[in-house]
């Protein structure tokens, strides 16, 4: 991708499969569109080869199908054009990641939003395969909301913090640019969490100190900096401080090429523990710096 995402959300691609899977994810793109004052694109992906027998399928069906996605997908923009929010629809037929990625590009998304399964497995089994090639090279943050989400309000996005899980070898500066763009824009506050490795445990680390000192110079000076440290799996940790803390979402910095044996760190592992939507955040040379926030949807 040639453009570089900005952390100050102007454009929203919603993916979208129809299904009762994106429904939380709607919601979701919904209440950041508003909060930011960005428009919304929603894209849908019909890929024939998903179907088993995708070579005897009779083009005049592929044409209906695409016919009633259509349909769909304009009755879901009219919701958000009725909330006051700009989208229009698009429907595709192809390689649905490859296709995605277009749509992102097209209108230079600045974050993406989309559904999965819940917490019914683990892993990729959850989040499922496009995702996991979205947040692999979409040049945009992508948040994955499950279906099992707990609350899709608007309280539940502008009451809790927005959880900054800190892994060694991490992205901080990515996760801290996008974390404050939200805590600005939903009046909220940042809290920094480690899960300390059985290593760090045995040397008494603290790491708070470090982490904090590196956010103030990132983040700005009017937003609330926290920090917890707590000892146990990572994924579990998270899932746990972010019910403990009911925070309004967890920003995740990701690694482009996994350095353990999950397939982007404790990424995956997370949405199948949480019950609360997971921003995912590529390198900071992706994203964009965060420009000074002007004004802020609703005063805090």
């Amino acid at each position: 991708m040639a453009y570089a995402a900005s952390a100050e959300l102007k454009t929203i691609v919603v993916a979208t499969d129809l299904s009762q899977t994106s429904s939380a994810a709607l919601q979701y793109a919904r209440l950041l569109a508003s909060a930011y004052g960005a428009r919304v694109v929603l894209a849908h992906v019909i890929d024939p080869v998903s179907y088993a027998n995708f070579l005897d399928i009779p083009s005049h069906l592929l044409d209906e199908m695409t016919v009633s996605a259509r349909a769909e997908m304009r009755r879901l923009a009219d919701q958000f054009l009725a909330a006051g929010i700009p989208s229009h629809s698009e429907v595709r037929q192809g390689v649905v990641t490859n296709l995605l990625l277009q749509v992102i590009a097209q209108h230079k998304a600045d974050l993406v939003v989309l559904g999965t399964r819940g917490a019914k497995g683990l892993g990729p089994m959850v989040v499922g395969t496009v995702a996991e090639q979205l947040v692999r090279l979409s040049p945009c943050p992508v948040m994955a909301v499950a279906a099992d989400v707990v609350s899709t309000n608007r309280e539940a996005l502008v009451s809790g913090a927005i959880l900054v899980p800190l892994e060694p070898e991490s992205d901080t500066k990515g996760a801290l640019t996008v974390a404050q763009s939200l805590a600005k824009h939903l009046c909220s506050s940042i809290i920094l969490l480690h899960a300390r490795t059985p290593a760090q445990v045995a040397a008494g680390a603290d790491p708070c100190a470090a982490s904090t000192k590196l956010a103030a110079g990132i983040v700005a000076a009017d937003v609330q900096i926290g920090c917890i440290v707590r000892d146990g799996d990572p994924a579990e940790v998270i899932a746990a401080v972010a019910e403990e803390n009911a925070v309004a979402m967890i920003v995740l910095p990701v690694n482009r090429e996994s350095r353990s044996k999950t397939a982007h760190g404790t990424a995956y592992e997370v949405i199948s523990h949480a019950k609360t939507p997971v921003l995912f955040v590529p390198p900071a040379e992706v994203v964009g710096e965060v420009a000074p926030v002007e004004s802020v949807a609703t005063p805090c």
